[in-house]
């Protein structure tokens, strides 16, 4: 790290501490030419490659714009929207790659989605995994309806002792 006042070509770290968010890392240096201090913010970058082979960083503003037409008429907050994107974001960092295709985003998306609301993840799955016939929409309603029923059960199952 170039010392910002002198251009010192080093720096030592005296002070580290993580963001609130555990995103970024807040760094108070020092150059040992001049003993200037300075402060570096740290994080990680993320890359999305797009369809098109254009990549660019990460944005849990796109994943938020994307999910609210889903979601357009549902009884789904802005506060709901930012939540799911800070989870679909935490769970593509988790995967330990710093660059991944749109595809991925978008299956990081429909598990939250789905939790979130149904609709909105029919209306977002439809779009995403191209549903071209009802027979697609049948078999995903068919899924959720499934899902249903087997929380239904173990929920009216009695506790083991």
């Amino acid at each position: 790290m170039h010392c910002p006042f002198c251009r010192h070509p080093d720096s030592r770290v005296i002070d580290s501490r993580t963001s609130d968010d555990g995103l970024s890392i807040r760094r108070r240096r020092q150059c040992p030419e001049c003993g200037g201090r300075f402060s570096t913010i740290e994080t990680a970058s993320l890359s999305v490659i797009k369809r098109s082979g254009v990549m660019e960083p990460f944005s849990r503003d796109k994943v938020i714009s994307g999910v609210r037409k889903a979601c357009q008429g549902r009884p789904v907050t802005e506060a709901d929207l930012a939540v799911l994107a800070q989870d679909v974001e935490e769970a593509v960092r988790q995967t330990g790659v710093s660059q991944l295709d749109t595809n991925e985003i978008g299956l990081a998306i429909l598990g939250p989605l789905r939790a979130l609301d149904e609709i909105a993840y029919l209306r977002f799955a439809s779009v995403y995994q191209a549903f071209d016939t009802l027979e697609d929409f049948e078999s995903a309603i068919s899924e959720l309806r499934a899902d249903q029923e087997r929380v239904a059960a173990s929920e009216t199952e009695p506790a083991e002792r």
